[in-house]
């Protein structure tokens, strides 16, 4: 099953982002850490300026509900309070799927 995590920073969070970011990135790539969650696509999400970071879109798959939320909670940017929300939601993949 396939999850969209999607996070909005908390206003005036820039420098917590970037002090994050290298445990964030790591979190995402080490496949231990969550072995039943695999990250698929992600990045931060822009804002109207297209220069500054103000979320995160993560699209990951997941046995259910429940793991993809355990992983968005367990995620760095999470843990240090960068985000005013974040939301997970069962998402379909159409365009651009793989066959």
């Amino acid at each position: 099953m396939h999850f969209v995590i999607f996070a909005t920073d908390r206003s005036d969070s820039t420098t917590l982002r970037l002090e994050t970011r290298y445990t964030h990135r790591a979190y995402l790539r080490d496949q231990t850490a969550h072995p039943d969650v695999t990250v698929i696509h992600g990045g931060p999400t822009m804002a109207a300026d297209g220069e500054t970071m103000n979320g995160s879109l993560l699209i990951v798959e997941a046995p259910s509900l429940a793991a993809a939320e355990s992983f968005a909670a367990g995620d760095p940017y999470a843990k240090a309070g960068l985000f005013a929300a974040s939301e997970v939601r069962p998402w379909t993949w159409v365009f651009g799927a793989p066959d």
